[in-house]
């Protein structure tokens, strides 16, 4: 089987030997090209060169037979359903265990620790500081989370599994200043980047609050204690927090609470690829955006990426991304198969930083990397990617992704477009990557 693991597993033994990959090349009298693809997992030794490299590593041979044996194709999605206050998220958490169950996912649902801590008797008001009620609340959900991804593993009898977090490690920074949720990452050695992007998905309900006032109310969950402008201002703020992850989706309160749900479950179903795998992304050409007046918008996160293209036998558009800020950074492997109008069907996956080092080495030498600097900005309850290239001082481009091809889009009123590029060759990622 072709696999990371497999090639880290080999490349970890020749590291723990202090071979260098051209003095095992050597030693089997390969190239050092085969060896850098094994590592990276773009192929597989033969038998006789598993058996040679046990020998080496004085490894049984039975060992790395098992550890080049194909394992079952789970595949495990992390999502979080997040909100304001009353925003629908209990019901929504039933709908979406009936209708991903059905679509033969093992649904996980994993209940709210703020709520958990409260019910029980530990509150912010109940604490010297509302400072120590988050604290012991991230301390709480990473352990938790830490159990799951364990247990994760273990369970057998469904390829496809669902995680629902009933909110995320980052949902405490709603109820702290800027500064005190700096000081808790630094007390907890945390990085606000890797919390936030540890999940595949993140959705925000919209608080009833916001467009749906008649049905905000304060029966339903002991827990909640705000007023109809604080419901307001906590949603403004946990929206400006999760702004910034790579798949992030507002729901709001348009056509009724029945369609509220219809839409998450569109939504999710998108990220999920069920029951394809596509989306719909537009792109437009913009003129250069107030960068200082985008990094002032709460609602606006800046990333910095770096993506490179690799070799493909196919059509296939394979990259691999560096994406963070500030030093803390995600790596991500995609496959990109276009089905002309906008559509495409994509397949990502996580790696770790050693993978996407190591895939580095099968780079499209025909392309050059490409460096850009991305604002996340939530506007209207949509998501727009606004990307700067340092090759252009005087334009941008501006995406927008969404399940719904019939959706309206509404751009924000700073952003000045000059024209619709989405099938426009000149601007695709691999066009200006092939620039010289």
């Amino acid at each position: 089987m072709k696999s990371f693991e497999f090639g880290n597993y080999i490349a970890s033994l020749r590291r723990n030997l202090g071979l260098s990959q051209k003095e095992l090349a050597s030693r089997l009298n390969v190239s050092n090209k085969a060896i850098s693809k094994w590592e990276n997992g773009s192929s597989n030794p033969t038998l006789e060169r598993i058996q040679e490299l046990a020998k080496i590593f004085k490894v049984p041979f039975e060992e790395f037979v098992n550890k080049g044996k194909k394992k079952k194709n789970k595949k495990i999605f992390k999502i979080v359903i997040t909100g304001g206050p009353c925003s629908g998220k209990s019901t929504a958490l039933s709908w979406i265990q009936a209708n991903f169950t059905k679509k033969g996912y093992s649904v996980i649902v994993v209940a709210e620790s703020a709520t958990e801590l409260i019910l029980s008797g530990v509150a912010p008001w109940t604490c010297e500081r509302s400072y120590d009620f988050q604290k012991t609340l991230m301390e709480m959900q990473l352990a938790k989370e830490e159990v799951y991804d364990r247990i994760l593993e273990k369970i057998y009898g469904s390829e496809k599994i669902l995680v629902v977090f009933d909110r995320g490690l980052l949902d405490c920074k709603i109820y702290l200043e800027d500064y005190e949720f700096d000081r808790l990452m630094e007390e907890m050695n945390l990085s606000e980047i890797k919390l936030r992007d540890n999940y595949d998905g993140v959705f925000h309900l919209v608080t009833a609050a916001k467009g749906a006032e008649e049905f905000y109310t304060l029966e339903n969950n002991k827990a909640r204690t705000e007023t109809i402008e604080e419901a307001r201002e906590k949603d403004d703020r946990g929206i400006s927090v999760w702004a910034g992850h790579p798949h992030f989706r507002i729901v709001g309160n348009e056509g009724g609470f029945e369609d509220k749900m219809k839409k998450l479950m569109s939504e999710i179903s998108a990220l999920l690829g069920e029951p394809v795998p596509y989306e719909i992304e537009r792109k437009f050409l913009i003129e250069m955006p107030n960068l200082e007046k985008m990094e002032k918008n709460q609602a606006c996160k800046k990333v910095e990426i770096i993506q490179t293209y690799l070799k493909s036998e196919n059509d296939d558009e394979i990259r691999v991304r560096q994406r963070g800020y500030n030093g803390s950074y995600i790596y991500t492997k995609t496959i990109k198969k276009y089905a002309g109008n906008g559509k495409r069907f994509e397949f990502e996956e996580r790696i770790s930083e050693q993978q996407y080092l190591s895939a580095l080495m099968e780079a499209d030498i025909t392309k050059r990397q490409i460096r850009k600097t991305r604002y996340c900005l939530v506007y209207e309850n949509q998501y727009f990617e606004i990307d700067i290239y340092p090759f252009w001082k005087d334009k941008a481009i501006l995406e927008i992704e969404f399940s719904n091809e019939n959706r309206e889009i509404k751009f924000p009123k700073c952003m000045k477009i000059i024209k619709e590029v989405t099938d426009d060759e000149e601007y695709k990622n691999t066009t200006l990557a092939s620039r010289k």
